[in-house]
């Protein structure tokens, strides 16, 4: 069976979260912070859940629910230092 490294899964998602920000920022903006949001929750909610009983869920999941939360803001501050903070549907109004 082939896996994935943390490393590998974190880059995957950056190049993807990348083509979504060159595509369309009004859409990558909505998703980045939607998704940022309910991953947070969800890992909140799993590691407090983790606290109180111990699970089987592997390390990785926690290690990749994370990587969800950091790509898509990196992705976004990438964005932000290359095109200057200028985003192209707050410039059409």
């Amino acid at each position: 069976m082939f896996r994935l490294s943390l490393l590998e899964i974190f880059l995957l998602e950056l190049v993807i979260w990348l083509g979504l920000w060159l595509m369309n920022d009004y859409i990558a903006t909505l998703l980045t912070l939607i998704i940022t949001a309910i991953v947070s929750a969800v890992l909140l909610i799993a590691l407090i859940s983790e606290l109180m009983e111990r699970s089987k869920v592997p390390k990785k999941y926690f290690h990749v629910m994370a990587i969800s939360i950091v790509a898509p803001l990196i992705s976004a501050a990438m964005y932000m230092i290359i095109f200057g903070g200028n985003l192209a549907f707050l410039a059409e109004q």
